[in-house]
Order: C-alpha cells, then structure tokens, then sequence
C-alpha cells in the first residue's frame, strides 16, 4: 500500500487548521513534519510546541524529521508532543543505534534518514533497530527543490539488500516528489511519499492528495 504524507514546511500557517483538515479529507496516511535547527541544516522550523498544537487538532500519525546536529536531546520532547514516528539522520552522528533505540524507548516507531549522498551500506547493520528509512531526494533544508534521479537507483538497491538480509522495512522518500517523480519511487520499491509544495500549492489539497495516490498506484 502507497502512504501518503503531506510536509507541514509547505503548509500556509495562517491557515493550518484548514491544511490539517483538508489532508485528512484527502486521505493523507501521514504528517511529515520537519524539524530543523540552522546548523545541521541551513534553515529553521518549528519546535515541540508545533507539534503539540499540530496533534490537538488531527488524528493522523505524526512522523517528525529531525534534521538537527544533536538529536539526542530532543527526541524525548517530541515524543512526549505527540509525534508517532520519530527519524535522525544517519550523518547527524556515530552512534545511530542508540538514537534508534532511544526513539523506540519513547513509544515511537524508528526511522533513519539519509542524505542523497549517503550510502545505504551502513543500514546492513542497523534493521533491528529500524521501523523504516527515510531516503532523501533533496539535500534537506528547504522546500521546493528539484527531485535527485539517482535516489531512484538507490531505492533499488536497498530494496536488493532488505532481499539479502531477508527483511522487509518500509522505505519513505522526501524531496521533490509530484506526479511524475512518485510513481517512480513507488515503482522502485518506495511505500512511503513525501509531498510538500507539489500538494500545498494546488488549489484544492484534498483532491491533490488523491491525484497523488492514484498516480502512485496505476
């Protein structure tokens, strides 16, 4: 099954209750919710105190990006703030496993990002400790950038190692993604799609929502 999951960065805040109600009529499977903190990133987001409002106001599960330089110390805030899935970023540090283990010790599910040039290599030895992989097609940091083709050989090929290790783990893709780059990803083995400005900036959300679905799964 494809999931769905519209990126609040490109969410009109003024009117986020409606944003919010539009991606569940849609049938958003997910909210991505990213977290930057302008050093590990070159940009700024929002905090725990988003995601706590982001959480009064809708059902759906929350999967909170952490792009920061020391995520270790906020997993537990956003935990507590109502996220339901929770990823850091390989490059954020030696120790992954440990943050893996920290997230799953906060009830949410595990998630490990990769930049684009990031080799998918290391995961071979972290699947125990994984609910999922985030493969990003943009170097994060900001909305709007072009989709990177090669995350689509890259796809496959974890696809070829989760076969080897005999494991199967959801793998979600964030950067770029629209109508043409979707179906490729889900194609290549891809579950889980991103989407920020090609859904916000449509006139009618919802229905942009299940435009993307149905591309994804013709």
């Amino acid at each position: 099954m494809i999931q769905i999951a519209p990126s609040l960065l490109s969410a009109d805040l003024f009117r986020l209750q409606e944003e919010l109600e539009a991606c569940q009529r849609g049938g958003a499977d997910l909210l991505h919710l990213d977290v930057m903190d302008g050093h590990f990133v070159p940009n700024l987001s929002y905090g725990p105190s988003f995601v706590k409002a982001v959480r009064a106001h809708s059902s759906l599960p929350l999967d909170v990006h952490l792009m920061l330089d020391n995520p270790a110390s906020f997993i537990e805030s956003f935990a507590q703030a109502g996220a339901d899935w929770i990823s850091v970023h390989l490059e954020a540090g030696p120790h992954p496993d440990r943050l893996l283990q920290q997230i799953r010790a906060a009830g949410c599910q595990a998630g490990l990002a990769l930049n684009p040039g990031t080799d998918i290599e290391a995961l071979r030895w972290l699947t125990p400790h994984l609910d999922f992989v985030l493969l990003m097609s943009v170097n994060p940091g900001f909305g709007g950038q072009a989709f990177h083709k090669p995350v689509l050989e890259k796809i496959a090929r974890l696809i070829a190692l989760w076969k080897e290790l005999g494991v199967e783990i959801p793998i979600q893709v964030d950067g770029g993604m629209d109508a043409n780059w979707g179906p490729q990803c889900t194609q290549a083995g891809a579950e889980i799609l991103v989407a920020g400005s090609h859904l916000f900036r449509q006139v009618d959300l919802a229905q942009a929502i299940g435009a993307l679905r149905k591309a994804c799964s013709a």
